[in-house]
C-alpha cells in the first residue's frame, strides 16, 4: 500500500466563496434553505432597526424562489476606493466584507445582527441565481449572480426619484445543498412576524403564490409592539399580572454600557395554558436562549426575592430558585448590544458575558418599583414563587428516600454538593488539585460538585469493562456519578444517575485537550448512554483576560474575558468605540485553570449564567463510522492509520502556538 502524499502541491487554499460550498455546514443550517434567505430579510430588517425603512415585502413562489424588498436607504453601488469593484458586488461575493464592522459615530449601522459579513454571501454561494436591485441616488441599478459568480456586472436600469430608494433581492436556492428544497412556511411566516413585533410601526408582508397561480398575502403591523404580541399569544388565559411592558437603554457618559445598549421587554405570568417565550438579539431570533435571557431572569427573580424579603413573606427552610418563578412566566425580550457574541454562525444562543448584567440591571429597577407599587400583586408572585419552591422541595425529599439505601461510599476527594435534585446539579471532572482548589471555593455549593483528577486518566478504550475500575481515577468517577457501567446494552439504568450535568474542565492547552480525549473515551466506550441522553458537557473558560484602567470615581477599573483572539478583538474594539485610549488596559492570558482565582473560576467557567459549555453529542454527519472513527484513534495497534490519517488531514489543525 503506497503512502499517501504530503508535500507543497497537498496544501490546498479555498479562495472566494468556495469555502462556503465546500463546507456549507459550518455557515448555515442545511436542513432547508430559510436561513440564508433570513440573512436577506435580517439585512432588511437592519435598515428598519436603523430607522430608515418603513415596509418589509417577501414574495415566495412554488419553485422556492424568494424576493424581499425594503424602503431602506439602498446598498451602496458606488466604487469600492480598496477593492475597484462596486460595493454591492463586494458585499455578496466577498466573505467578511459588509457595513456592520464600524460601530463607532458615524458608522453605518450602530446595532445590528451582522457580525462578521458573511451572511449574504453565503446566501450567494448556495444558490444557483441571485439578482440585486437597488433604487438609490435617483438610478435603479441591476447586478446578477449565478452560483456566487456575477452573470450580469452592475448596470444603471433607470431612473427613480429622489426619495425613492431601496434594495429587492431575489433568491433561488441551490437545492443539492440542503436536506429539503421547500421554505418551511410556518418558520418564514413566524420570523416576519417578528420583526414587526419588534419594531413597532414597521408592515411586513408576505405573498405566497398557491397551485393555481394566485397569490395570497399576509401582513403584520404591530403599533402596541411586544405587548400586543403578548396579548394575542395569551388569548384566552387568565394571567396572574396584567403585561408588564418596559424598555430601557444606556445614555452617553454610561461606565458601564455604550449608549444605546440596553432592551426592551413584555412579561406576564399564566396559571394554566401554554408558556411563550422568545428572545431576540438586535433583531435576530435566539431561540436557544442566551446570556440575555438569563439576565432577564436574575433582574426580575432579584426583584422579587427582594419584595418577598422586604415584606417577611418567606417560610423558613424554603430556599427560592430563579425556576420556581419562571415556571409559568411567558416574555418577549428584545435586546440592543453592540457587539453580540453568539455560538456559531446561525446565531442561535448569545454567549456574550455582559449582556447579563446589562438585561438585568435595566430590568430590576423599573420592576422593583412597580412590586412597590402594586403590593397585592406582588404578594400574588411571591405565592407563585414560593408555592413551587415548596413543591420542588418535597419532590426532591422523596428521591432522597426512595434512594437511601444501598448507596455506594462516595470517593474522599469528591467534593458533593447540598442538593439532591439529581436533574439540577452539576459535577465538574476538573484537570489538578491546583484548579480543583479554586473549583472548590469558588462553586455554588447548592448545587455544584467538584471531583478533581491527578494526572492523565487511563486510554480505556481496549480495556475490558471488567477490568476499567482497577483504575483508581475511573473507579472514582464510576462511583461519584453512580450509574453502572455493567449495565446491559440494551436497557442501560441511569435511575442512579446522581447529576443532570457532568463537565469535563480542562485547561485550554494541548495536556487539556489530551485530558479531554481520555475522557470522552471512557464515556462513549462504557457509559454511551449518558452521551445519548445529553448528560456530558465540556466547559470552555476563556483565554485571555483584559483589565481596564479606572479613571477616577466616574469609571471604576473594569475586566473582560474573552474565549479567543476573534473574541479578544472585539473587546478592544468596543473600548475603542468608548475612546478608551490606547494603553489604558493589559491583556494576560491563562496559562491554565489554576492561575484563576475562585471569583474568576467561577464567573467565567461555572455560573450557569455566564459561562460557555459545550454539549457531547454524536455527529450524524462524521465521515467515517464513529466507532471505527474512534478505534483509529485511540487504538493502540493503530498506529499506521493514525499517521495516514494526520498526513491526509494535518492541515485543518489549528494549533495554539
Amino acid at each position: 500500500m503506497s503512502t499517501p502524499r504530503y508535500d507543497e502541491s497537498a496544501v490546498k487554499v479555498l479562495k472566494g466563496l468556495d469555502p462556503v460550498r465546500h463546507r456549507p455546514g459550518m455557515y448555515t443550517r442545511t436542513d432547508n434553505p430559510l436561513h440564508i434567505c433570513q440573512e436577506v430579510i435580517d439585512n432588511a430588517a437592519d435598515e428598519a432597526l436603523g430607522g430608515y425603512a418603513k415596509t418589509i415585502r417577501v414574495t415566495l413562489w412554488r419553485d422556492q424562489s424568494l424576493r424581499v424588498s425594503d424602503d431602506g436607504r439602498g446598498i451602496p453601488v458606488g466604487i469600492h476606493p480598496e477593492e475597484g469593484v462596486p460595493a454591492v458586488q463586494l458585499v455578496f461575493t466577498q466573505l467578511h466584507a459588509g457595513g456592520k464592522f464600524d460601530k463607532k459615530d458615524g458608522g453605518a449601522y450602530a446595532f445590528s445582527g451582522g457580525l462578521h459579513g458573511v451572511g449574504v454571501s453565503v446566501t450567494n454561494a448556495l444558490s444557483t441565481r441571485l439578482e440585486v436591485e437597488v433604487k438609490r441616488d435617483g438610478a435603479q441599478h441591476r447586478i446578477v449572480f449565478a452560483g456566487g459568480d456575477v452573470i450580469e456586472p452592475l448596470t444603471v436600469t433607470g431612473s427613480a426619484a429622489k426619495k425613492d430608494s431601496g434594495t429587492t433581492v431575489t433568491v433561488r436556492p441551490d437545492p443539492q445543498y440542503f436536506d429539503s428544497p421547500a421554505i418551511p412556511h410556518a418558520e418564514l411566516e413566524h420570523l416576519l412576524k417578528s420583526k414587526a413585533v419588534l419594531l413597532p410601526g414597521l408592515v411586513v408582508s408576505l405573498d405566497l403564490e398557491q397551485a393555481n397561480g394566485e397569490f395570497v398575502r399576509r401582513e403584520w403591523t404591530y403599533p402596541d409592539g411586544l405587548t400586543g404580541y403578548l396579548t394575542e399569544q395569551l388569548a384566552g388565559y387568565e394571567t396572574l399580572t396584567p403585561i408588564l411592558r418596559g424598555e430601557k437603554y444606556a445614555e452617553a457618559g454610561d461606565e458601564n454600557f455604550a449608549p444605546g445598549e440596553g432592551c426592551a421587554w413584555a412579561f406576564t405570568w399564566s396559571l394554566e395554558g401554554p408558556v411563550n417565550r422568545e428572545s431576540y438579539v438586535n433583531l435576530i431570533p435566539t431561540p436557544a436562549g442566551g446570556t440575555h435571557e438569563s439576565g432577564l431572569r436574575d433582574g426580575v427573580f432579584q426583584a422579587v426575592k427582594t419584595f418577598i424579603e422586604f415584606h417577611s413573606l418567606l417560610p423558613k427552610g424554603v430556599k427560592l430558585l430563579p425556576e420556581d418563578l419562571f415556571g409559568r412566566c411567558s416574555f418577549v425580550l428584545s435586546a440592543k448590544v453592540l457587539d453580540p457574541q453568539f455560538q456559531g454562525q446561525t446565531k442561535d444562543k448569545l454567549t456574550s458575558r455582559d449582556s447579563l448584567k446589562l438585561v438585568s440591571t435595566m430590568v430590576k429597577s423599573p420592576f422593583e418599583l412597580w412590586l412597590n407599587e402594586h403590593v397585592e400583586l406582588g404578594r400574588k408572585l411571591a405565592e407563585l414563587c414560593i408555592r413551587a419552591a415548596q413543591s420542588r422541595q418535597k419532590g426532591a425529599q422523596k428521591v432522597e428516600k426512595k434512594k437511601s439505601s444501598g448507596v455506594a461510599v462516595l470517593p474522599g476527594k469528591l467534593t458533593d454538593c447540598a442538593s439532591d435534585e439529581g436533574e439540577r446539579c452539576e459535577l465538574f471532572l476538573v484537570e489538578g488539585d491546583s484548579a480543583g482548589g479554586s473549583a472548590k471555593l469558588g462553586r455554588d455549593k447548592d448545587f455544584q460538585a467538584i471531583l478533581p483528577l491527578r494526572g492523565k486518566v487511563l486510554n480505556t478504550w481496549e480495556v475490558d469493562k471488567d477490568q476499567i475500575f482497577a483504575n483508581n481515577e475511573v473507579h472514582d468517577i464510576a462511583v461519584a456519578i453512580g450509574v453502572d457501567a455493567h449495565g446491559p446494552a440494551d436497557k442501560p439504568d441511569l435511575s442512579g444517575l446522581r447529576y443532570g450535568k457532568i463537565i469535563i474542565m480542562s485547561d485550554a492547552d494541548v495536556d487539556g485537550s489530551h485530558i479531554q480525549v481520555l475522557l470522552l473515551t471512557l464515556f462513549y466506550r462504557h457509559f454511551p448512554k449518558l452521551i445519548d441522553a445529553g448528560h456530558v458537557y465540556v466547559a470552555q473558560p476563556p483565554l485571555f483576560r483584559v483589565d481596564v484602567a479606572g479613571s477616577g470615581k466616574q469609571k471604576p477599573p473594569r475586566k473582560f474575558y474573552a474565549l479567543d483572539d476573534g473574541e479578544l478583538g472585539a473587546i478592544l474594539d468596543k473600548l475603542r468605540a468608548e475612546k478608551v485610549r490606547e494603553g489604558a488596559w493589559s491583556i494576560s492570558r491563562f496559562k491554565g485553570l489554576g492561575e484563576m482565582n475562585a471569583e474568576q473560576l467561577f464567573e467565567t467557567t461555572m455560573n450557569p449564567d455566564t459561562r460557555r459549555v459545550l454539549r457531547v453529542g454524536i455527529a450524524d454527519d462524521v465521515s467515517l463510522n464513529t466507532r471505527e472513527l474512534m478505534n483509529m484513534l485511540m487504538g493502540k495497534g493503530e498506529a499506521s492509520s493514525r499517521r495516514a490519517w494526520l498526513e491526509a488531514r494535518g492541515n485543518e489543525v489549528e494549533a495554539d502556538l
